[in-house]
């Protein structure tokens, strides 16, 4: 269970740091204050009413009409300032790095003496049953 727990914390703590470096781009178009049509990957499809405007030129002095469509584009961008580099750390951190790390690699250092605490000494001796001599026995 524990390491279910461990599991899902670590793939939830990936997803958070993707989604917060993540940044994206959303086009949006609106008829009038209808949402007509939205993507993330290409340009988006207009209604068609862009064509019908008048245009003004010098031989037909017109009026331009405002146009009811709208191209919005949101953009969300995300985080840079993730990565710290050691460049950055002052006298006092670099020691206290440098320290932590080879105190840290020497804790896995195998010991090289072969010495048996106790050569001297034999073992016990189990010519009694134990059980039987208390008379305890497991029912």
């Amino acid at each position: 269970m524990k390491k279910f727990l461990h599991n899902i914390m670590t793939v939830f703590m990936a997803a958070v740091v993707l989604m917060t470096t993540m940044s994206f781009t959303m086009d949006v178009h609106y008829c009038g204050e209808t949402l007509v049509d939205f993507s993330f990957t290409q340009q988006v499809e207009t209604c068609g009413m862009e064509k019908m405007q008048s245009t003004s030129s010098c031989e037909n002095p017109s009026l331009s009409e405002k146009s009811c469509c709208s191209d919005k584009q949101v953009v969300k961008e995300g985080q840079d300032d993730l990565k710290i580099s050691f460049d950055q750390l002052n006298l006092e951190q670099q020691i206290f790095v440098a320290s932590f790390t080879y105190a840290y690699i020497s804790l896995f250092e195998g010991t090289e003496s072969k010495q048996v605490p106790f050569v001297d000494y034999s073992p016990p001796f189990f010519k009694r049953d134990v059980q039987v001599l208390h008379q305890t026995f497991l029912i």
